[in-house]
């Protein structure tokens, strides 16, 4: 558990070792034979594993490591993230990997659909089919599915899921949830208490945190503890205030965290995956359909993999006016073809709906273009 007592550097620091501590974690709950789920995307319904007492962890790889690996079987203009997801995989570099009894995939973007069919060579997959459009048929589907998934662990793991059970965890991702949104609330204060990228390090660590129950107690003891230091004065000086939009920032990506914070900015919010995007909305627990209020709660999610998607537009136009937010930054991973076209559109809702400045940065897992993303953003930041 994390102690108040604790310095917050030290805190942070916890957290962003969370996903490399782990490692040994997960090995001695393998031993316990306890199931494990490893899953790609944020659309990953995780209530319904944890119903039947497994063990849920993310995947995507966060380094080029592995990518030339992958690029034995793979296209080179493809998703780094795809690349390095896949050969972790294949090369058996990534210990979540090699202790999940099942990869669940999901029909997102082309290029994981395919990665997922290749994968099945050496890995039990479950494949989601996700529809890529949000309305009431869509739903249906996006419910079925839930079930489907439910249904296929019972048999592979020759248990019984009840709603009860679904209902439970429900409440204990809810109440995790809540936390996180309480602790990235802090950054609307104006100056912001602490740096974005510290931010950023719980609340991607706290996707590695296997006993999702520990969650809302070390995260609130955090956000008291922020609070009352901000009380005390300790905050960051006043910079502009930045959002941060686009592809997962987890792992080489976060070196345009890195770039706008060391060049005169703070990152207030993220609307990314593992940031305001994947907790800011809860399971309705009043619902007495578990199926329909976890599709519901799910689908509802602002990918660009949807069509339209009104969705992301709506949480970013809420994350501006509630985080003051100066600019924005659209982060996205060459050859991610549905954010990057869709970056027309948020640029237009930033500058036009909006009237704030914006910049869109494309980049892969590599660090060869830091000092390129370092003048660019510096010119970006001087202009606010």
């Amino acid at each position: 558990m994390t102690e108040l007592i604790k310095e917050l550097p030290e805190v942070f620091e916890e957290f962003a070792q969370q996903r490399k501590n782990s490692f040994l974690a997960l090995k001695k709950i393998k031993e316990q034979e306890i199931p494990v789920i490893g899953a790609y995307c944020t659309y990953f319904p995780r209530e319904i594993a944890m119903a039947m007492g497994a063990v849920t962890v993310g995947l995507c790889s966060t380094s080029d490591e592995t990518i030339p690996d992958a690029e034995k079987d793979l296209p080179k203009n493809l998703c780094p993230l795809i690349k390095s997801s896949y050969g972790f995989a294949v090369t058996d570099k990534c210990p979540f990997f090699y202790f999940s009894d099942v990869v669940v995939g999901e029909t997102t973007c082309d290029g994981k659909k395919k990665m997922y069919e290749y994968m099945e060579d050496f890995k039990k997959v479950f494949l989601m089919e996700l529809p890529n459009t949000q309305n009431e048929s869509a739903l249906q589907l996006w419910k079925s599915e839930i079930i489907r998934f439910k249904e296929y662990l019972e048999h592979e793991f020759n248990t019984v899921i009840t709603e009860d059970a679904i209902r439970k965890s429900i409440k204990i991702e809810n109440q995790a949830r809540l936390a996180l949104k309480k602790l990235y609330a802090v950054m609307k204060n104006d100056p912001a208490p602490i740096k974005g990228h510290d931010l950023w390090k719980v609340l991607y660590g706290s996707g590695f945190k296997f006993d999702r129950q520990q969650i809302p107690t070390e995260v609130n003891a955090l956000t008291t503890k922020i609070e009352k230091e901000y009380a005390e004065g300790k905050m960051e000086k006043k910079k502009p205030r930045i959002l941060i939009t686009g592809c997962p920032i987890g792992g080489a990506p976060e070196k345009v965290i890195q770039a706008i914070e060391d060049n005169g900015g703070i990152v207030v919010t993220f609307e990314n995956c593992s940031g305001a995007k994947s907790i800011d909305k809860l399971v309705d627990e009043n619902n007495p359909d578990v199926y329909d209020a976890l599709a519901r709660r799910y689908l509802n999610i602002g990918c660009s993999v949807m069509t339209p998607n009104p969705k992301r537009l709506d949480l970013l136009d809420r994350l501006i006016d509630e985080y003051k937010v100066d600019g924005v930054v659209e982060m996205t991973l060459q050859a991610c073809h549905t954010y990057n076209v869709e970056t027309l559109a948020i640029r237009r809702f930033i500058n036009e709906k909006k009237g704030l400045p914006y910049i869109h940065v494309e980049t892969d897992y590599s660090q060869a273009d830091i000092g390129q993303l370092n003048t660019r953003l510096t010119a970006f930041l001087e202009m606010l």
